[in-house]
């Protein structure tokens, strides 16, 4: 039986971002959802509290049409004119965008580079976020942390991971992807470039996902035998293999999504440019769509 999912669409569009200086750390309590969601209250303009996606697979802010045609309140000029925008107790400037879709239990989302300059931690076993100036001393000198570096591209970033299949082994970069709620979507065009075994995969079923303009999209779901992440390694992942529609235009490239990404503790550091990973409680917890 096909099922129906959500897939984010992504908005690739560079801008400054303004936000009040400060020296403090702040800690923002999130919301992680049965669907993998991961979202904050947000006030928009100083009139509308909102629950909004923190997804790194998009940048700015965006609100559904819903949204917009039924709780915001303030003067809607799409594209062009900055809201004040507050997540947790900071306030920060940027451009609204209009989407059909977005997460689960959420009325938009709001991406990374809000953040631009300081460090992202991300807490799954206390459901925080905390904005830091700069990395804690302690991460760094910490070894069970892995480290990726970012490279950043159309206003979003990725980091380089590994998929092995009868023992082939690709490395390439997964776009780092907090909004995407499954495991990993891997490109079949990347794989076949690089001579991996995508077609001898075994099948775990097959879906449509919808995208945020309501295109359906057909997706294979499929069990990968592994995915190394840095020092660590999970096995059996049930993978999407996306057959047609690129998320990124133009683009071959695997994601990352926030069923795997929530395994681990994460300091998102924006200023030198490295995610780091570390397990937590969340580590060995089974998959939506185990074999």
């Amino acid at each position: 039986m096909k099922q129906i999912l959500t897939l984010f669409a992504f908005i690739f569009i560079t801008s400054p971002f303004y936000a009040q200086k400060v020296n403090t750390n702040d800690t923002i309590p999130f919301i992680l959802n049965k669907h993998n969601t991961l979202y904050v209250k947000a006030i928009i303009n100083d009139i509308d509290t909102l629950n909004l996606n923190f997804d790194t697979g998009s940048s700015e802010l965006t609100l559904t049409h819903n949204t917009l045609e039924s709780k915001f309140k303030s003067q809607i000029n799409l594209y062009n004119t900055l809201y004040n925008l507050k997540v947790g107790s900071r306030v920060y400037q940027t451009r609204l965008f209009d989407a059909t879709l977005a997460g689960n239990d959420t009325d938009g989302r709001f991406g990374w580079d809000i953040f631009s300059g300081q460090v992202v931690e991300i807490n799954y076993d206390k459901n925080i976020m905390v904005i830091h100036a700069q990395l804690p001393n302690d991460i760094n000198k910490d070894l069970t942390y892995t480290k990726l570096a970012i490279n950043y591209f159309d206003n979003v970033f990725s980091v380089q991971s590994s998929i092995i299949q009868d023992n082939i082994e690709n490395k390439d970069m997964f776009l780092f992807d907090t909004g995407f709620n499954r495991t990993v979507m891997l490109d079949n065009d990347l794989m076949k470039d690089n001579h991996f075994p995508f077609d001898k995969m075994q099948v775990i079923k097959t879906i449509i996902m919808k995208g945020a303009k309501g295109n359906e999209i057909p997706v294979i779901t499929v069990n990968l035998q592994q995915l190394k992440l840095g020092n660590y390694s999970l096995k059996n992942v049930p993978a999407q293999q996306l057959i047609s529609h690129k998320p990124i235009k133009d683009m071959n490239i695997h994601i990352l999504g926030n069923e795997i990404l929530k395994r681990f503790n994460t300091f998102m550091d924006f200023k030198n440019n490295i995610v780091y990973l570390k397990p937590n409680s969340l580590y060995n917890e089974k998959y939506i769509d185990e074999k």
